[in-house]
């Protein structure tokens, strides 16, 4: 675990939580939709899935879990460097792919005038920004987002910096101090969600702060979760767990409630999600779907956005009726996933493959 403490964790032999893999391709796919919808639907109250934006706080608490169960019995022996290395290969190289998909959309977008608006020098600083995970908030017609050429991107800086803090400090410490850190996070996480009204911030330049304080509160209770062994075994198996996160996804939104449920589900109701995935029992006919979740999600995390910027540029030029958007939407979501299978597949993993052998 660490070494201020013996290991007392009951994962003494190293194994694959294929159901948290699964879940987390069930997460991605709801923030595809949830995405679609906020163009389709801009009003919250009105949207089946209002909250899936709740989604990147489940992918921080479950990174957390992860990189604790990973790393926390051998970072001293890997080396910082060699962890940093690490995780620059596995998630840098869709960045990059994001960042290639956003500026083509940008650039060549048919029914948007922006790249006229703001020319090849903004472009370029976009792509960079992009690429490098710099703040750039500068397109202050479609949302002032952190990354305009690929929102995403705002989580992957946080999971960044989380893994920073990790490596440097966080590892290091006994669990009563991440206790009192994990209570100091969920003290501002509620904070956040009382003076914004909910839990939707970090992704733009006027609440990018909000960013840091879930990712804050996430990534250590994930820890927690492990550290402190909280595996509920159950005969629950896949499908009954991805139900029990999809009914956070598609929890009511009601403006005067969303500044205490955020918070609720983010504080308790993740982590209990988790710690139910981590124990749960998987079918054999199930494994492989699991695993294929899995490793679609993060691919589809990280190029679906720069297609929704089209469908936004399409809606507004060609003002499509609910029913023709009603089937775009569920067809548009499975050409992503073949799409990002296809990016997976074909330039994701041969790259890393590539660079763990260079980088060896």
């Amino acid at each position: 675990m660490n070494k201020a403490e013996p290991n007392s964790n009951p994962f003494t032999t190293r194994q694959h939580f294929e159901i948290l893999d699964g879940l987390r391709g069930v997460a991605a796919v709801a923030v595809v939709i949830f995405h679609f919808m906020e163009f389709v639907v801009p009003d919250y109250t009105k949207s089946f899935i209002a909250h899936a934006y709740l989604a990147v706080d489940f992918f921080f608490c479950l990174s957390g879990f992860v990189i604790a169960y990973a790393y926390d019995n051998r970072l001293q022996t890997l080396g910082i460097f060699n962890f940093f290395k690490m995780r620059l290969i596995r998630l840098h190289p869709l960045v990059i792919v994001g960042s290639i998909l956003g500026l083509l959309a940008f650039v060549f977008d048919p029914y948007s005038k922006l790249y006229q608006v703001y020319g090849i020098g903004k472009a370029v600083l976009m792509f960079l920004a992009s690429c490098l995970l710099i703040p750039y908030p500068v397109v202050k017609e479609r949302y002032f987002n952190l990354f305009h050429l690929n929102p995403p991107s705002w989580s992957l800086f946080w999971e960044y910096v989380a893994n920073i803090f990790y490596a440097l400090i966080l590892f290091r410490l006994k669990n009563k101090f991440l206790w009192v850190l994990t209570v100091i996070a969920a003290a501002a996480l509620c904070y956040e969600a009382s003076r914004s009204g909910n839990l939707a911030v970090g992704w733009g330049g006027d609440n990018v702060t909000g960013g840091g304080i879930r990712v804050f509160y996430s990534f250590l209770i994930g820890m927690l979760v492990y550290r402190s062994s909280w595996i509920l075994k159950s005969r629950l198996g896949f499908l009954a767990v991805s139900v029990l996160l999809m009914l956070a996804f598609l929890a009511p939104f009601v403006v005067e409630a969303n500044r205490f449920t955020d918070p609720l589900i983010v504080l308790f109701y993740f982590p209990f999600l988790v710690a139910l995935g981590a124990g749960a029992q998987l079918k054999p006919g199930l494994k492989k779907l699991c695993k294929f979740s899995g490793d679609l999600s993060y691919p589809l995390y990280m190029i679906h956005y720069p297609f929704l910027w089209l469908f936004l540029s399409y809606i507004e030029v060609k003002k499509p009726s609910m029913a023709q958007m009603e089937m775009i939407i569920p067809i548009a979501t499975l050409l992503l996933i073949a799409l990002a299978y296809l990016i997976m597949a074909f330039v994701d993993i041969p790259v890393r493959r590539y660079l763990k052998k260079r980088l060896a």
